[in-house]
């Protein structure tokens, strides 16, 4: 389904019961859980995200029931095609929870629950992972004239795969079929200057994901190999670490410069040679490339490397 719903990002529809403080059943495709990242960048306190949220779903396929208990409290209920997924895969659906809670103006809390089946024509594996983040906003002095505020935010995510079908076995731990992701990443952020209108951020992370049943894949015909690679225990370790400064003129406009470094064990980046052929031709990532198709390619692979630092001039603009 490489095209399906390619122009939209959200499309749903449901209805409001007017009980607790509110109750929401919705249907369609809708934005996954909020942790440190969400999907709009606006939001966000860096523009890279770290590979715990970068390996994390963005959006849902199905139906999401918010229950708010209290003003300080959201239980969100899904019943999903599957990890970021618009078609499901085996016959069960994907099946989780949200729990949100902020005692105060100064702490959150959020936890995100999933279970489900989700290794294509493996239905006996089974997958599960949590993901969970704490922010505070330790100091506020608006009237300051230095730095007026600044919040930390800490998030731990665990999950894995167990079964065994098609001759494939996967196991939580172990050296040949461990199947597992842990990760976490820290950020600290603070505002400063006339009504709050700059902010510093630095922060990072790491990520730990044997059988890389959660990565995001490297690009373009770069995509064959490290898909076939993805068999259990095979190893995939890496770190991350940004900061970035921010001027905010106004509610609807940030300008972001952002320095960011990424580490991974294993070949992943694009390499100066490019992830395309002496011909400029990129293949569709889906469909396993011969490069002695086209002479100009005959011999060629791409360049990939361990790691990547990157300069990021961001103009983020909310309507």
């Amino acid at each position: 389904l490489p095209d399906a719903y390619r122009y939209l990002s959200e499309a749903y529809g449901g209805y409001h019961f007017d009980k607790w403080h509110g109750i929401n059943v919705d249907m369609g495709i809708f934005m996954s859980y909020i942790g440190m990242f969400s999907y709009n960048n606006f939001e966000n306190w860096s523009y890279q995200p770290s590979y715990t949220s970068d390996n994390t779903p963005w959006f849902f396929n199905g139906i999401r029931v918010q229950m708010f208990p209290s003003v300080k409290t959201k239980v969100e209920l899904w019943l999903i095609n599957g990890w970021q997924s618009y078609g499901k895969f085996n016959k069960m659906p994907g099946l989780g929870f949200s729990y949100l809670h902020r005692p105060n103006g100064k702490v959150s809390f959020i936890s995100n629950n999933y279970f489900g089946t989700d290794v294509a024509g493996m239905p006996h594996v089974k997958r599960i992972h949590t993901d969970n983040t704490f922010q505070h906003m330790y100091y506020n002095n608006p009237k300051a004239s230095g730095i007026k505020r600044a919040a930390f935010t800490v998030t731990g995510d665990f999950g894995f795969q167990w079964g065994s079908d098609e001759g494939t076995t996967f196991t939580p731990f172990g050296d040949t079929t461990a199947s597992n992701f842990i990760s976490g990443m820290v950020y600290n952020r603070i505002w400063f200057g006339k009504d709050m209108k700059w902010g510093w951020t630095i922060g990072g992370g790491f990520l730990h994901n044997p059988s890389r049943y959660l990565a995001l894949v490297p690009p373009g015909q770069a995509t064959d190999k490290f898909v076939a690679d993805a068999v259990p225990g095979a190893k995939m370790d890496g770190w991350d670490g940004s900061t970035c400064l921010d001027y905010n003129p106004n509610d609807f406009l940030t300008i972001r410069l952002e320095l960011v470094h990424r580490f991974m064990n294993i070949p992943y980046f694009n390499g100066p040679g490019g992830v395309t052929g002496q011909n400029g031709y990129q293949t569709n990532p889906a469909l396993t490339f011969n490069p002695n198709s086209y002479i100009s390619n005959t011999g060629w692979t791409p360049d990939l490397v361990k790691s990547e630092t990157r300069g990021i001039l961001a103009l983020i603009v909310r309507f």
